[in-house]
This record gives C-alpha cells, structure tokens and sequence, in this order.
C-alpha cells in the first residue's frame, strides 16, 4: 500500500467511530472474530486501545492485521485503523 493510498484510507477513517475497544484482556479469539466480520462487511474499521490496557497499539494492530489478512492502514495514539478489501470493493483506492 502506497502513502497516498494510506493518507486516502486514513482522511475516509476520520468520520467513523471506534466499533472495538482492546481492554485489559488484550486480544480474545472472540475479539479477532468480531473484527474479522466487521473488516469483511465494512472495509475499513476503527479499533480503540483503551488506557487498562498495557500492549502496545502498534503491536496490537500487527497482531489483528495478520490474524484477520487486513493491512494496518495508521495508528495514531491509542486508535488503530485496518483496510481489508472486500471481495466486491465499496472503497476505490487512488492508483499506485
């Protein structure tokens, strides 16, 4: 994924509001489901590292990225963004 492709994902991200939070437990197997669905009826989702929790966001969305076959498009702070393709895409990314 190319930067501007990246800086698009991330400017259509900003609207939307965390639909996961990563609490104390970290990461479930039920927790990596849900956004698993969520990534393949949605595209692009928004993921919330609450304060309880001590992992780093960026490792947690590596983890969810490779679990879920999504790219980790930004994390910025405590928020983390992924991008998975949909097998009909709703989301046209800019050429690379």
């Amino acid at each position: 994924m190319t930067n501007k492709q990246r800086a698009y994902l991330s400017s259509l991200a900003n609207d939307l509001d965390a639909i996961f939070q990563v609490g104390k437990n970290s990461l479930s197997p039920e927790l990596i489901q849900g956004i698993d669905d969520a990534i393949a009826k949605r595209e692009l989702i928004k993921v919330s590292v609450l304060k309880n929790c001590f992992d780093d966001p960026k490792e947690i969305g590596a983890v969810i990225a490779e679990r879920t076959h999504s790219e980790v498009v930004r994390v910025i702070g405590k928020k983390i963004i992924l991008y998975r393709p949909a097998k009909k895409p709703v989301i046209e990314l800019p050429k690379k």
